[in-house]
């Protein structure tokens, strides 16, 4: 991962996401896995079904790892 594809859409699925703690797993169509908050999902609902197709950026995480953030489906 390099800084300069911060700001590029990548795409792939939501594998899981627990709607009581609020953290799924997006895995990119690399197979790459990102974690992602509930407040990472961008039409603000803060509830995501698993097994949707998403668009995503990278961003720094919380917990010291890349997440996935400006979550739309699509």
């Amino acid at each position: 991962m390099s800084l300069s594809e911060l700001g590029t859409p990548l795409t792939g699925r939501v594998a899981s996401f627990d709607g009581a703690a609020g953290w799924g797993v997006i895995v990119a169509d690399s197979g790459t896995e990102y974690p992602f908050h509930c407040t990472a999902i961008a039409d603000g609902t803060r509830t995501i079904t698993a097994g949707i197709a998403v668009s995503f950026q990278l961003a720094p995480g919380h917990r010291g790892v890349w997440e996935a953030a400006g979550i739309t489906p699509g």
